[in-house]
C-alpha cells in the first residue's frame, strides 16, 4: 500500500512535517524531525529511481481521479535522477545544520528555519514529480516563499535586503510562468502536461502559444538565474546562513533547469522549441556569455560565498550549453551536470559554513594559514574547486567532458575550445583560495583557529567524496542521465 503511494508520500511527508517543526518550538526538537523527514524522502527517491529503471515510468492519479480532470504525477527517469538529487542534498546539509544553525540564526528563529527548510524541500519536490502544469507554479511559489525566509534569516543585515531583492526578482518570474501555463490553458483546454504536450503538435503556428513559450522561457530562466537574468543570486548565496546558500545552491536552480527540459522537451516539443522558435541559437549564446561573465566577476569578489555564486552562475552556462545542442551526448551533459554540479556546490558551501563556525567570516583574509589549522575544511575546498575547474577523476570533468564531445558532434571547435577556456578561468578564482591558505601566514589571532567540529566536517565529506567516487565510477550517473537524455528526445520526451 505504501509503495503504490510513494509519488503523493514524497511531497506529503514534508509538506506534513514543516507545520509540526515549528510548533515543537526548539531547535534540536525541530531538527531531529527534519532529518528524519529527510532521510524517508530520501529512501522514497531512492526507491522512485529503482522502479523507473526497471519498470519503466510511473503515474500516479491524486484521489484516484483519471486525467485530464484530476491531477496526475509522473515519474519518469529525468525526474526520477532530480528526485534523488534534491532529497540526497536535502539530507547531508541536513545533518550538518545542528552545529551551523546554532551558530548562526536566533535561538527563537530556529524551528522557523527548519519550517522553511521542509517546505522548500516540499516545494521543490512537487516540481519535479507533478504532471500538471500549474502545479509546477502553486509549488514553485511554496518553494519560493520559504526560500525567501531562509535567505533573511541570516545574521548580516543584508540578509534583509537579499531575501526582498530575490523576492521581486522570483515574483517577475513566476508571473511570467503564470502567465505562460495561462496562454496555453487558453490555447488547448488543459492543464494535463501529457495533453499539453499532444494538444500543443497542430498549434505550432499560433501566436498564443508562441506567446506562452516566450513568457514561460524568461519565467524559468529568471528562477534558474540564466545570464542576464541572475542578479538575485549572489546576494542571496552571500548572506544567507550557511546551512540555507549550501542546500538552495545544490538544488534550486537544478529544480529550475529540470522545468525548463519539461517544458522545451516535454510540453512544447522539441521541433516546436528549435524549429519554430529559434531557441537553440539564443541559448548557446546565453550559455557562453553565463559561462565567461560569471567567471570573470567570480575572479574578483573578496567574499568567497559571492565567489561560488558567481561560480555557480557560469555553471548554470554549462548546463544551458547542452541544453541549446538538443542532442543526446549535449542532454546527457546537461542532466549529469546537474547532479555533479549539486555535489561540488554542496560540499563547497558546507566547507564555507564550517569555515564560518569558526572565523566568524569567509572572506579571503580568513584563509590565510587555513591550510595549517583546519586542513580538511580546505582540503575539502581544494577538491571542491579542483571539480569546478573540471580536472580528470572528479565530477566536474566528466560534465565537461560530455559537453566537448556533444560540440565536436555538431562541428562546433569553437564552442569546445570556449567550453575549456571557461576551465582555466576558474582556476584563476580557485588559486586565489589555495594562494591564501597555503602560501600565506595567518595573523596571531587566525592561528590559534581549530579544525571545525566533526559535525559539520562528515557532512562535507560525504559529498567530497561523492565529488571523487562518481568522478571515477560514472556507470550509476551517466547511465541514468543516458536514458533520461533518450527519453526526452524521443516523441517529443512526452513520459
Amino acid at each position: 500500500m505504501i509503495a503504490d503511494n510513494l509519488p503523493a508520500l514524497q511531497v506529503v511527508v514534508p509538506l506534513l512535517a514543516a507545520p509540526l517543526a515549528l510548533m515543537l518550538r526548539r531547535g534540536i526538537y525541530s531538527w531531529l524531525l527534519a532529518m528524519l523527514t529527510c532521510v524517508v524522502t530520501l529512501a522514497m527517491s531512492i526507491a522512485l529511481l529503482s522502479e523507473v529503471m526497471s519498470g519503466g515510468t510511473i503515474t500516479y492519479r491524486m484521489g484516484g481521479w483519471a486525467p485530464p480532470w484530476g491531477i496526475q504525477y509522473y515519474v519518469d527517469t529525468v525526474n526520477a535522477f532530480v528526485l534523488l538529487i534534491v532529497a540526497a542534498i536535502g539530507t547531508v546539509v541536513m545533518a550538518a545544520a545542528p552545529t551551523s544553525v546554532a551558530s548562526e540564526v536566533r535561538a527563537d528563529k530556529q524551528s522557523l528555519f527548519y519550517t522553511a527548510y521542509l517546505l522548500c524541500l516540499a516545494g521543490l519536490l512537487g516540481i519535479v514529480i507533478t504532471g500538471d502544469a500549474f502545479n509546477i507554479f502553486v509549488f514553485l511559489e511554496i518553494s519560493s516563499l520559504s526560500t525567501y525566509i531562509l535567505v533573511s534569516l541570516g545574521n548580516d543585515r543584508r540578509a534583509l535586503t537579499a531575501a526582498f531583492q530575490y523576492l521581486i526578482m522570483g515574483t517577475i518570474g513566476a508571473t511570467f510562468i503564470l502567465i505562460g501555463v495561462g496562454l496555453l490553458y487558453m490555447s488547448t483546454g488543459t492543464l494535463n502536461i501529457q495533453d499539453l504536450a499532444m494538444r500543443l503538435g497542430p498549434l505550432s503556428e499560433s501566436r498564443t502559444v508562441q506567446a506562452a513559450f516566450a513568457f514561460t522561457t524568461v519565467g524559468i530562466s529568471l528562477k534558474l538565474a540564466l545570464f542576464p537574468l541572475h542578479l538575485w543570486l549572489p546576494n542571496s548565496y552571500a548572506y544567507a546562513p550557511s546551512i540555507a546558500s549550501a542546500f538552495l545552491a545544490a538544488t534550486a536552480t537544478k529544480v529550475a533547469v529540470y522545468v525548463m527540459l519539461r517544458f522545451f522537451f516535454t510540453i512544447f516539443g522539441i521541433e516546436f522549441s528549435y524549429e519554430v522558435m529559434p531557441l537553440g541559437t539564443v541559448l548557446l549564446v546565453l550559455a557562453l556569455l553565463a559561462i565567461f561573465a560569471g567567471s570573470l566577476v567570480a575572479i574578483f569578489q573578496d567574499n568567497i560565498k559571492r565567489l561560488f555564486a558567481y561560480s555557480s552562475v557560469a555553471q548554470i552556462g554549462y548546463m544551458i550549453l547542452g541544453i541549446s545542442f538538443a542532442s543526446q551526448t549535449g542532454l546527457t551533459a546537461a542532466i549529469l551536470h546537474l547532479f555533479n554540479h549539486a555535489v561540488m556546490k554542496g560540499s563547497l558551501f558546507l566547507a564555507l559554513g564550517a569555515l564560518f563556525y569558526r572565523t566568524g567570516g569567509v572572506n579571503l583574509a580568513n584563509f590565510r594559514g587555513l591550510g595549517k589549522t583546519m586542513p580538511w575544511t580546505m582540503m575539502a575546498i581544494v577538491i571542491g574547486g579542483l571539480s569546478l575547474i573540471g580536472v580528470p577523476l572528479t565530477v566536474g570533468f566528466v560534465s565537461k567532458w560530455y559537453l566537448v564531445l556533444a560540440a565536436l558532434e555538431q562541428g562546433m571547435w569553437p564552442v569546445a575550445f570556449l567550453v575549456l577556456a571557461g576551465s582555466l578561468l576558474a582556476v584563476i578564482y580557485v588559486w586565489k583560495l589555495v594562494e591564501a591558505a597555503y602560501f600565506q601566514s595567518p595573523d596571531d589571532e587566525a592561528a590559534a583557529v581549530r579544525e571545525a567540529p566533526l559535525a559539520l566536517l562528515i557532512p562535507t565529506w560525504v559529498l567530497v567524496i561523492a565529488n571523487i567516487y562518481f568522478g571515477i565510477d560514472t556507470s550509476l550517473t551517466v547511465g541514468v542521465a543516458e536514458t533520461a537524455a533518450m527519453g526526452l528526445l524521443s516523441s517529443g520526451g512526452a513520459p
